[in-house]
């Protein structure tokens, strides 16, 4: 893929799991990349791109990042705001409020938080990419796991509303929709359900794919391919989707 290389690229959670694979993948082809996360140590061990611990919910936090962030690239052409939380299994009488707030200000405000800035720096060049993670989540109902789902719902609203608030300026608005992801953090949803289920983990494991076309679960590499993707050449004129990169799943509810 052209277009990749000597890009401005930031990535919010980028420390582990999709986001590390991003911040590897987009340094591997090319682009300078920096990253944010909460996890200290994990920001501390990464040694890839340039890393800032940070909570992407903390808006005075995130403000000293993005001024790190631009003094280093000198501006930005990618922002992949990633970050989010699987947050609480269960049934909705037995979501407790500051779950379902943890969950929406991690998941949907912190991403506010990072496009707001984005979009003022891209404003500024008359171009540039933002993609959101988003879920298979935000394209079903998702029984047992409401506060994840609603927020990543609200993802999509706010690709959609983007891409159409930031296109005369050249700036593309896409959002990334994974599904099962293999690794540590699906490994503890499946643990959460389980339990929330009352049903075993392999039961949960051979649920997540008996709705799927593919009848597989993907990898960290399969999102990034499409990011890259999307940033490349070759996607300079897909804005406003929701991109499932899942094997197609056909419902949740299996």
């Amino acid at each position: 893929m052209t277009g990749l290389a000597g890009q401005r690229v930031f990535v919010t959670a980028g420390a582990t799991g999709i986001g590390a694979t991003l911040v590897r993948r987009f340094t591997e082809a090319g682009a300078r990349v920096a990253f944010c996360d909460v996890d200290a140590d994990a920001v501390a061990a990464q040694t890839i791109g340039t890393g800032h611990v940070a909570d992407v919910t903390d808006e005075a936090a995130m403000a000293e990042v993005f001024k790190k962030v631009e003094a280093e690239l000198g501006g930005v052409d990618v922002v992949c705001a990633n970050a989010g939380i699987g947050g609480p299994a269960g049934k909705i009488e037995d979501i407790s409020l500051e779950d379902w707030q943890a969950t929406l200000n991690v998941n949907l405000t912190g991403t506010f938080l990072t496009t707001r800035w984005a979009a003022t720096q891209m404003r500024a060049q008359k171009s540039g990419l933002i993609l959101l993670t988003s879920s298979t989540a935000g394209l079903f109902g998702y029984p047992f796991r409401s506060p994840y789902a609603t927020a990543k719902w609200g993802i999509i609203g706010l690709t959609k509303t983007l891409a159409m608030e930031l296109g005369s300026d050249g700036i593309r608005v896409n959002a990334l929709c994974p599904g099962s992801v293999t690794g540590d953090r699906m490994d503890r949803v499946v643990a959460n359900e389980a339990k929330a289920r009352g049903i075993s983990e392999q039961e949960i494991r051979d649920s997540y794919v008996v709705g799927v076309s593919l009848k597989t679960w993907v990898t960290a590499d399969d999102i990034a391919d499409t990011a890259l993707f999307l940033a490349s050449d070759a996607g300079r004129k897909i804005s406003g989707q929701a991109m499932a990169i899942d094997g197609h799943t056909e419902t949740l509810n299996a």
